[in-house]
């Protein structure tokens, strides 16, 4: 049971936090108001920020669906901001 327990916030972390910071990155690249390499270098250099964090979250989390939650409710947000800029996709 201990091991399933770490081997899904291990999954949590690394899929999660992957998942999490690729759409962190994506917004800071599609919101911020700078010119467009300025604004891909930041989401950039702030996706390894949001990794980190998103992979010490999953392990301090109490239990391994609250840290599911943690991952999932701030990688939804991101998801609507980055649908909210482009809601048909880019083409």
């Amino acid at each position: 049971r201990y091991r399933l327990g770490v081997a899904v916030r291990a999954l949590a972390a690394i899929g999660g936090g992957y998942v999490l910071s690729a759409l962190a990155a994506t917004a800071f690249a599609l919101w911020l108001p700078t010119s467009t390499g300025e604004a891909v270098l930041t989401g950039t250099l702030a996706s390894f920020i949001v990794f980190t964090c998103a992979v010490m979250w999953a392990f301090a989390a109490r239990t391994a669906l609250r840290a599911w939650i943690g991952l999932a409710v701030p990688g939804a947000v991101l998801g609507m901001l980055v649908l909210l800029r482009y809601p048909g996709g880019a083409s």
